[in-house]
């Protein structure tokens, strides 16, 4: 069985702000990707330590906000 959850991993600077973030669309900066999918999601977000955070979310799900960005 295929399995069709992806994990968007995210780093933060030091000030807080998105250093870097998987998945992102060409078209949108690495915050304006952090923000699209922490206001289109719930209950996706990780909190991991060493100022590192992921989103666990179904591939078909990602492909839309991806698309939606275009």
């Amino acid at each position: 069985m295929e399995n069709d959850e992806m994990m968007i991993h995210v780093r933060f600077a030091p000030d807080g702000s998105v250093a870097t973030i998987g998945e992102r669309p060409s078209e949108l900066s690495t915050q304006q990707w952090f923000n699209l999918l922490a206001s289109s999601t719930t209950d996706s977000y990780e909190t991991l330590s060493g100022g590192r955070a992921l989103f666990r979310l179904p591939k078909q799900q990602v492909e839309q906000l991806k698309s939606s960005a275009a």
